[in-house]
Protein backbone atom coordinates (compact mmCIF):
# COMPACT_ATOMS: atom_id res chain seq x y z
CA UNK A 1 0.00 0.00 0.00
CA UNK A 2 1.60 3.47 -1.01
CA UNK A 3 1.02 6.52 1.31
CA UNK A 4 -1.26 9.27 -0.12
CA UNK A 5 0.55 12.46 -0.37
CA UNK A 6 -1.33 15.46 1.68
CA UNK A 7 -3.39 17.13 -0.41
CA UNK A 8 -2.40 20.76 -1.27
CA UNK A 9 -5.31 22.34 -0.38
CA UNK A 10 -5.02 21.25 3.60
CA UNK A 11 -3.25 23.38 5.59
CA UNK A 12 -0.81 22.68 8.58
CA UNK A 13 -1.93 23.06 12.15
CA UNK A 14 0.91 24.76 13.03
CA UNK A 15 0.33 27.66 10.22
CA UNK A 16 -2.99 28.20 11.48
CA UNK A 17 -2.31 28.42 15.50
CA UNK A 18 0.77 31.28 14.43
CA UNK A 19 -2.09 32.96 12.06
CA UNK A 20 -4.02 32.95 15.21
CA UNK A 21 -1.65 34.28 17.58
CA UNK A 22 -0.38 37.30 14.73
CA UNK A 23 -4.20 38.60 15.10
CA UNK A 24 -4.95 38.51 18.69
CA UNK A 25 -1.49 40.01 20.65
CA UNK A 26 -0.66 43.28 19.51
CA UNK A 27 1.87 45.56 21.71
CA UNK A 28 1.55 48.82 19.48
CA UNK A 29 -1.67 50.33 21.46
CA UNK A 30 -3.95 50.24 23.83
CA UNK A 31 -7.81 49.35 23.62
CA UNK A 32 -9.56 51.38 26.45
CA UNK A 33 -13.58 50.45 26.82
CA UNK A 34 -15.64 52.75 28.64
CA UNK A 35 -18.73 52.02 30.89
CA UNK A 36 -21.11 54.01 32.33
CA UNK A 37 -21.59 53.80 36.23
CA UNK A 38 -24.09 51.84 37.40
CA UNK A 39 -24.82 50.91 41.20
CA UNK A 40 -22.29 48.14 42.39
CA UNK A 41 -23.54 45.31 44.64
CA UNK A 42 -20.03 43.42 43.95
CA UNK A 43 -17.81 45.18 46.54
CA UNK A 44 -17.67 46.71 50.19
CA UNK A 45 -16.71 50.53 50.48
CA UNK A 46 -15.40 51.23 54.22
CA UNK A 47 -18.30 53.50 54.58
CA UNK A 48 -21.72 54.11 53.76
CA UNK A 49 -24.49 52.64 51.58
CA UNK A 50 -24.44 52.00 48.15
CA UNK A 51 -21.42 50.95 46.08
CA UNK A 52 -20.18 52.01 42.41
CA UNK A 53 -20.08 49.48 39.54
CA UNK A 54 -20.70 49.43 35.46
CA UNK A 55 -22.97 48.63 33.33
CA UNK A 56 -23.15 45.40 31.63
CA UNK A 57 -22.17 47.12 28.40
CA UNK A 58 -19.68 49.31 27.16
CA UNK A 59 -20.88 52.51 25.58
CA UNK A 60 -17.21 53.60 23.89
CA UNK A 61 -14.16 52.49 23.02
CA UNK A 62 -10.72 54.62 22.32
CA UNK A 63 -7.33 53.48 20.54
CA UNK A 64 -4.50 54.74 21.68
CA UNK A 65 -0.59 54.09 20.92
CA UNK A 66 1.48 53.46 24.11
CA UNK A 67 2.82 57.10 23.95
CA UNK A 68 -0.74 58.43 24.16
CA UNK A 69 -1.98 56.33 26.26
CA UNK A 70 0.61 57.05 29.03
CA UNK A 71 0.61 60.59 28.13
CA UNK A 72 -3.59 60.07 28.99
CA UNK A 73 -3.21 58.41 32.17
CA UNK A 74 -0.96 61.16 33.08
CA UNK A 75 -3.09 64.08 32.61
CA UNK A 76 -5.96 61.81 34.22
CA UNK A 77 -3.96 61.37 37.43
CA UNK A 78 -3.04 64.57 37.30
CA UNK A 79 -6.23 66.04 37.65
CA UNK A 80 -7.29 63.31 40.31
CA UNK A 81 -4.38 64.45 42.41
CA UNK A 82 -5.58 67.67 41.76
CA UNK A 83 -9.23 67.12 43.24
CA UNK A 84 -7.26 65.24 46.62
CA UNK A 85 -5.12 68.10 47.14
CA UNK A 86 -8.28 70.28 47.19
CA UNK A 87 -10.28 68.02 49.04
CA UNK A 88 -7.85 68.11 51.75
CA UNK A 89 -7.08 71.63 51.68
CA UNK A 90 -10.65 72.25 51.97
CA UNK A 91 -10.58 69.76 55.28
CA UNK A 92 -7.85 71.55 56.59
CA UNK A 93 -9.94 75.01 56.37
CA UNK A 94 -12.73 73.31 57.97
CA UNK A 95 -10.46 72.10 60.52
CA UNK A 96 -8.72 75.36 61.13
CA UNK A 97 -12.38 77.45 61.44
CA UNK A 98 -13.98 74.73 63.64
CA UNK A 99 -10.76 74.55 66.02
CA UNK A 100 -9.78 70.92 65.33
CA UNK A 101 -14.05 70.55 65.11
CA UNK A 102 -14.26 71.48 68.92
CA UNK A 103 -16.33 74.42 67.79
CA UNK A 104 -19.40 74.95 65.50
CA UNK A 105 -18.31 77.35 62.83
CA UNK A 106 -21.29 78.19 60.15
CA UNK A 107 -18.55 79.40 58.10
CA UNK A 108 -16.80 76.28 57.87
CA UNK A 109 -20.18 74.22 57.12
CA UNK A 110 -20.70 76.47 54.19
CA UNK A 111 -17.42 75.59 52.72
CA UNK A 112 -17.09 73.92 49.15
CA UNK A 113 -14.16 72.91 46.74
CA UNK A 114 -15.20 75.72 44.62
CA UNK A 115 -13.68 77.55 47.87
CA UNK A 116 -10.18 76.24 47.53
CA UNK A 117 -8.34 78.09 44.71
CA UNK A 118 -6.20 76.05 42.19
CA UNK A 119 -3.47 78.39 43.24
CA UNK A 120 -3.89 77.16 46.78
CA UNK A 121 -2.09 73.88 46.05
CA UNK A 122 1.04 72.52 44.05
CA UNK A 123 0.32 69.52 41.68
CA UNK A 124 3.39 70.71 39.14
CA UNK A 125 5.93 70.07 42.48
CA UNK A 126 4.35 66.27 43.30
CA UNK A 127 5.66 63.42 41.07
CA UNK A 128 1.90 61.57 40.08
CA UNK A 129 3.24 58.06 39.90
CA UNK A 130 4.77 58.41 43.76
CA UNK A 131 1.38 59.76 45.44
CA UNK A 132 -1.56 58.65 42.65
CA UNK A 133 -3.10 55.67 43.78
CA UNK A 134 -6.86 55.27 44.25
CA UNK A 135 -8.58 56.87 47.29
CA UNK A 136 -11.97 55.88 49.02
CA UNK A 137 -14.62 57.92 47.80
CA UNK A 138 -17.16 59.56 50.71
CA UNK A 139 -21.06 57.83 50.44
CA UNK A 140 -22.10 61.18 48.72
CA UNK A 141 -19.69 61.70 46.16
CA UNK A 142 -20.44 58.00 45.12
CA UNK A 143 -24.17 58.98 45.07
CA UNK A 144 -23.62 61.99 43.32
CA UNK A 145 -21.27 59.83 40.44
CA UNK A 146 -24.33 56.99 40.21
CA UNK A 147 -27.03 60.06 39.67
CA UNK A 148 -24.77 61.94 37.10
CA UNK A 149 -24.47 59.07 35.39
CA UNK A 150 -28.06 58.24 35.27
CA UNK A 151 -29.02 56.46 37.85
CA UNK A 152 -31.97 58.02 39.46
CA UNK A 153 -32.96 55.22 41.60
CA UNK A 154 -30.89 54.07 44.54
CA UNK A 155 -31.51 50.39 46.06
CA UNK A 156 -31.48 51.27 50.18
CA UNK A 157 -31.47 47.41 50.36
CA UNK A 158 -27.99 47.37 49.47
CA UNK A 159 -27.28 49.98 52.03
CA UNK A 160 -28.37 47.46 54.95
CA UNK A 161 -26.77 44.60 53.12
CA UNK A 162 -23.28 46.51 53.26
CA UNK A 163 -23.53 47.68 56.67
CA UNK A 164 -24.62 43.84 57.72
CA UNK A 165 -21.11 42.15 55.73
CA UNK A 166 -19.16 45.18 57.71
CA UNK A 167 -20.81 44.04 60.88
CA UNK A 168 -20.19 40.51 60.10
CA UNK A 169 -16.37 41.25 59.07
CA UNK A 170 -15.39 43.07 62.92
CA UNK A 171 -16.30 39.33 64.44
CA UNK A 172 -14.06 36.94 62.96
CA UNK A 173 -12.22 33.82 64.96
CA UNK A 174 -13.65 32.13 67.97
CA UNK A 175 -13.69 32.51 72.13
CA UNK A 176 -11.66 29.67 72.21
CA UNK A 177 -9.22 30.28 75.03
CA UNK A 178 -5.58 28.52 75.80
CA UNK A 179 -7.37 24.84 74.69
CA UNK A 180 -10.05 24.19 71.88
CA UNK A 181 -13.18 22.41 72.89
CA UNK A 182 -14.41 21.47 69.15
CA UNK A 183 -17.95 21.24 70.61
CA UNK A 184 -17.68 25.07 70.89
CA UNK A 185 -15.76 26.44 68.77
CA UNK A 186 -17.02 28.72 65.99
CA UNK A 187 -14.00 27.69 64.03
CA UNK A 188 -14.54 24.08 64.22
CA UNK A 189 -17.64 23.86 63.61
CA UNK A 190 -17.56 26.26 60.28
CA UNK A 191 -14.62 23.55 59.53
CA UNK A 192 -11.59 25.65 59.98
CA UNK A 193 -8.74 25.86 62.01
CA UNK A 194 -9.02 27.12 65.15
CA UNK A 195 -8.61 30.96 64.93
Amino acid sequence: PSLASPSPAATSILKRQKQLRRKNVRFDQVTVYYFARRQGFTSVPSQGGSSLGMAQRHNSVRRYTLCEFAQEQEVNHREILREHLKEEKLHAKKMKLTKNGTVESEEADGLTLEDVSDDDIDVENVEVDDYFFLQPLPTKRRRALLRASGVHRIDAEEKQELRAIRLSREECGCDCRLYCDPEACACSQAGIKCQ
